[in-house]
């Protein structure tokens, strides 16, 4: 073992055992289902005549009757999925129909249509007209891939009776409905919203895993744009029935749309999953689909997956080259990694042809995440060629391929001198997006912590204050993109916040931000939005077509992954976890515990904090793994006491004495051997 301590810092901490944490102790904050087969549980509202309409909520046959004009509308009670069937009784007239429109949020509620998946207007209503009772189910090309709140519009004279409305969930298609619930990681603290939070980022990615057979058509793509005014009363048609990759299920961006491979929304996405429900087989179908359509002359990537057209994003790029990495971080796959890295290198030298003598990238494409303006030596791509340059120094070392190593540290070299000497304004405490422009991005400030781009740990610092600052009652502004909130960037900006140890401005942001979404009546309170405006209007900047948000988008799900490794702090150092560090960085909590699983098995760590200044930690970690713990310098003196339970290592105990001044630092103990153990400090 070593023992290492830096200047003191104020957190201390108390707990108990984590053998036999199970996931299963927190179920009450899983939305997933226990059952494929969901029903309506409310009325949300009735229009014209309807008899009965409560009859339908529930598992049970009812007895709705609707009379001449007349609709209803059902809430699920969370956002589902699925595909849809009425069951129509005896009391039916002839030549009636009855239609079925799809909400998320409850501002696009209509008997006109529902709300959309193309750019322009709104979704196309689904008609039945009924020639004998029976049931009646749409047909699959129309699933729906987000709906919290269901219609049934009557629109002729007569009536009609509906007994039951079924929908039959389709996410997660390769799980069984056992699993569907059965998550291999768990988090819990002390703060309940915070814990709503974590599980709703699971669940949100759980409703963006699709079969890849039911891919968003894209029937009107280019032909009704975003810059074209909604027409709410000429519904579009939709289908999804595009197959967008192989096997039997893929992680696509949103539930609604697009449902398409996003290497981006992976960047969020795919973390968080490996916390939850460690899904690899659905991410690495993803990332297979879109290294079939790499450009074999070039080695370019397309910005997504089919049937969206090859276009070059510098950043989208990257971000398929690092869900390599992510994939081979936490699957430990090396057989997978292998096979591929050709082609990844391929693509990561296709990136480094764009450094001029600058020293950095010079961005030749307006194509990102939806912010404005990108071009040039923008901060943000560069700072995410900075980060994947790094992996892919670190992977070349695996897969034991020396031929660019000292290449790529060069550029990696360049890069980040290049970026801290144009971009980097001192006065201002933040980077320029490039060095034409005043503007100070949230996206390319997030990246420039997150990939180590920056200079030192003071220009950290200095980002996480300054974005902080600019903080709306409803998140964190992302000023390149007309000020809307991106909790794709906001999700990169809780990363900086904890490296740059604040972890209480990322806690903040995610009561404030993620609250919201969670909490807004206008929201589905069960999955997290793609984007809306800082003023907390459900207006999402890069859209005329306020319908066509997303309010099921795994891009927006940071704060599942962030919980887990940078609060509870369990961290994994390397493919697998096969190194790892535990150092929990509670901010305002004073408990936390966390665990989930990886192919070598499973970490865990629970942590407490009492006002008396004392700390007490059980952590976890699979036999024949090395790692260390690393824990807040306590604000009082006293004895640390590190102890394996039922192992063969000693205990280790550390006299702690605080220091004056502000305090900084961590204590660290490396060289722990895969196993159960205890640290404990009591203030003497």
């Amino acid at each position: 073992m070593k023992f290492s301590s830096s200047i003191p810092s104020a957190l201390t901490v108390v707990g108990a055992l984590i053998g036999g944490t199970l996931a299963a102790q927190y179920e009450q904050y899983i939305l997933a289902p226990s059952s494929r087969t969901l029903h309506p549980v409310s009325v949300y509202k009735v229009n014209g005549t309807v008899s009965n309409a409560q009859s339908l909520t529930g598992n049970k046959l009812g007895s709705a009757i609707f009379q001449d004009a007349s609709a209803v509308t059902y809430d699920y009670g969370k956002n589902i999925a699925g595909v849809v069937s009425l069951t129509i009784g005896e009391n039916l007239d002839v030549n009636q129909y009855v239609g079925i429109t799809f909400s998320e949020s409850s501002l696009w509620i209509s008997g006109l249509g529902s709300d959309a998946t193309a750019d322009s207007g709104i979704d196309e209503t689904l008609w039945f007209q009924p020639s004998a009772p029976g049931v009646y189910t749409v047909s699959r090309e129309h699933e729906r891939g987000g709906f919290k709140y269901l219609s049934l519009i009557h629109n002729t004279t007569g009536k009609l009776e509906v007994t039951q409305v079924t929908t039959h969930f389709t996410p997660m298609p390769h799980y069984t409905e056992y699993q569907l619930r059965n998550y291999t990681g768990y988090f819990h603290c002390n703060d309940d919203l915070i814990n709503r939070i974590w599980y709703a980022g699971a669940y949100t990615n759980q409703m963006c895993t699709i079969e890849p057979t039911h891919g968003n058509a894209l029937v009107h793509l280019f032909v009704v744009n975003s810059t074209t005014p909604g027409n709410m009363t000429a519904p579009l048609t939709w289908y999804n029935n595009y197959t967008v990759t192989n096997g039997s299920s893929c992680l696509v961006d949103g539930a609604k749309r697009d449902r398409l491979a996003w290497a981006g929304d992976m960047s969020i996405a795919v973390p968080g999953i490996v916390v939850s429900t460690n899904d690899l087989i659905s991410v690495r179908n993803s990332l297979d689909s879109l290294f079939l359509h790499q450009n074999k002359t070039t080695g370019q990537l397309p910005y997504a997956g089919v049937p969206f057209p090859s276009i070059y994003s510098a950043t989208y790029h990257l971000y398929t080259l690092i869900g390599v990495a992510d994939y081979y971080q936490y699957s430990n796959d090396l057989k997978y990694l292998s096979g591929i890295w050709d082609q990844w290198k391929f693509g990561m030298n296709f990136s480094l042809s764009f450094i001029d003598n600058s020293g950095m990238m010079n961005v030749t494409s307006a194509a990102d995440w939806l912010r404005f303006g990108m071009g040039g030596h923008n901060i943000e791509a560069n700072s995410i060629l900075y980060y994947t340059v790094n992996q892919g120094i670190n992977l070349a070392s695996v897969v034991n391929d020396t031929s660019v190593i000292s290449a790529w540290t060069a550029c990696a070299s360049r890069i980040k001198s290049a970026a801290n000497s144009l971009l980097w304004n001192e006065t201002a405490g933040l980077f320029h997006d490039n060095e034409t422009t005043t503007l100070m991005p949230q996206d390319g400030n997030s990246w420039a912590v997150v990939s180590n781009i920056t200079a030192n740990s003071s220009q950290n610092t200095a980002i996480s204050a300054n974005l902080a600052n600019r903080w709306t009652p409803f998140g964190a502004p992302a000023v390149e993109a007309d000020n809307a909130v991106s909790p794709f960037i906001s999700g990169f900006e809780l990363q900086a916040h904890l490296l740059a140890g604040n972890a209480s401005a990322a806690l903040a942001l995610m009561r404030l931000e993620w609250g919201f979404m969670l909490n807004d009546p206008r929201m589905t309170n069960s999955t997290f939005i793609e984007g809306y405006q800082d003023d907390g209007v459900l207006h999402y900047a890069p859209y005329t077509n306020d319908p066509r948000i997303s309010h099921a988008h795994g891009w927006a799900t940071g704060p599942t992954s962030t919980l887990t490794f940078y609060i509870a702090g369990i961290q994994l150092l390397s493919a697998g976890g096969q190194t790892w560090k535990m150092a929990p960085a509670l901010g305002d909590l004073t408990s936390v515990d966390a665990g989930f699983a990886t192919s070598l098995g499973m970490f865990a760590a629970q942590t407490n904090v009492t006002a008396s200044g004392g700390m007490r930690m059980s952590f976890e970690a699979p036999v024949g793994t090395m790692g260390a713990v690393s824990v807040p310098y306590p604000s009082c003196s006293g004895k640390m006491l590190l102890h394996e339970v039922n192992g063969a290592s000693g205990d280790l105990e550390v006299d702690v004495v605080a220091e004056k001044g502000t305090p900084t630092g961590n204590i660290e103990i490396d060289g722990l051997e895969g196993g159960q153990w205890e640290l404990d400090f009591s203030c003497s």
